[in-house]
């Protein structure tokens, strides 16, 4: 299967599942209002109810100076201070689990539809999916976070290790020092931009296996690991459509961010730009997902079909002559075959 027809087969199966598109534009608008009513009113109760004045901080210098003595602030306004601390890691917990649902219904219609290309679009096979595959996609979510911080990790070890390496070189020659900074940057640069197209990679591909597969976790990471590595066109395929999300998602942020520049009227006409900039990112991200999922089950799972193979006469069927062999034939046909009289004296001299 060539990038073309992927990504034609991806566009083909978003546009015929637009509903994705508006149940994402419809948690998005959950989410909004969410963040105003978990957030935003108890966030105003509090301050009406500790009688913090606001009115006097009309300068960034009087923002600024609240925060040059923290522990007095904290010890002040420290019920305050939990509030908004406990009421925002509850829209956390709330966005992530809304989030992971839709995800999961997302994932489970865009399979299905990769695997049987009639099935039709419902609510309720939306909500059966996401409830299937909630819990599987949230153990892999976890294991995938897990993995990053690891990375994340080791990346700050070696950047440490370059740091030092560097200063003990200033010491001895400043030429050698730059030349090491420099080498040894582009080389965490180039290492640190591996690790992450490759995770994301692996991640994506494993999606695709824990539906089709129904892999734990881990089998699927660690299948997708090993797909990747015998099929390394399925890693660049991931790599273009990144880079095509990349540019799009820039080229949207460019027309959106001018008017939020305009003092009072910007933010009000940003705010449908930034609505349709958040569609257009949902549909490129199903995109990516329905072109991946589309490729691994043509690639890897889709049977394929029978050659055609030459006929094999039965021996137990016989021909019309009762024959079972080529012996048989050649006898049958001597049997039918009249026999000539022996030539007498008589006929000879006629």
């Amino acid at each position: 299967m060539t990038y073309t027809e992927a990504i034609k087969s991806g566009f083909r199966l978003v546009n015929s599942r637009w509903q994705l598109i508006v149940i994402q534009t419809v948690m998005m608008l959950f989410n909004c209002i969410g963040f105003f009513i978990m957030v935003g009113i108890p966030l105003g109760i509090a301050f009406i109810i500790f009688g913090l004045d606001l009115t006097g901080l009309s300068d960034m210098k009087d923002v600024l100076s609240l925060f040059k003595n923290p522990a007095e602030l904290i010890s002040k306004y420290f019920g305050l201070i939990l509030i908004i601390i406990a009421c925002f890691l509850l829209y956390v917990l709330m966005v992530t689990t809304v989030g992971l649902y839709v995800f999961s219904g997302s994932v489970g219609i865009i399979g299905r539809s990769v695997r049987e290309p009639s099935f039709p679009f419902s609510m309720r096979g939306f909500f059966a999916e996401a409830r299937r595959l909630f819990m599987p996609m949230m153990w892999y979510s976890v294991l995938i976070g897990l993995i990053f911080l690891v990375i994340t990790f080791a990346l700050g070890l070696f950047g440490g290790g370059i740091a030092a390496i560097v200063s003990a070189a200033r010491g001895q020659d400043s030429t050698l020092a730059l030349f090491l900074g420099i080498f040894f940057s582009l080389l965490l640069v180039l290492t640190g931009l591996s690790l992450i197209l490759g995770t994301l990679a692996v991640t994506v591909y494993g999606i695709a296996i824990l539906f089709f597969g129904g892999e734990g976790s881990l089998k699927s990471f660690t299948a997708a690991f090993r797909f990747l590595w015998s099929r390394q066109q399925a890693f660049w395929l991931y790599v273009i459509l990144l880079a095509g999300y990349i540019f799009l998602s820039f080229f949207i942020m460019l027309i959106v961010y001018p008017f939020n520049l305009l003092p009072i009227i910007g933010t009000l006409i940003s705010f449908p730009f930034q609505i349709m900039s958040y569609i257009a990112q949902g549909y490129l991200g199903l995109i990516i997902l329905a072109v991946v999922f589309n490729y691994y089950y043509e690639t890897e799972l889709k049977p394929a079909v029978p050659e055609a193979q030459p006929l094999v006469p039965d021996p137990d069927i016989t021909d019309a002559t009762g024959s079972t062999s080529p012996e048989d034939i050649s006898g049958s046909q001597a049997h039918e075959q009249e026999p000539v009289p022996p030539q007498t004296d008589e006929t000879a001299q006629n």
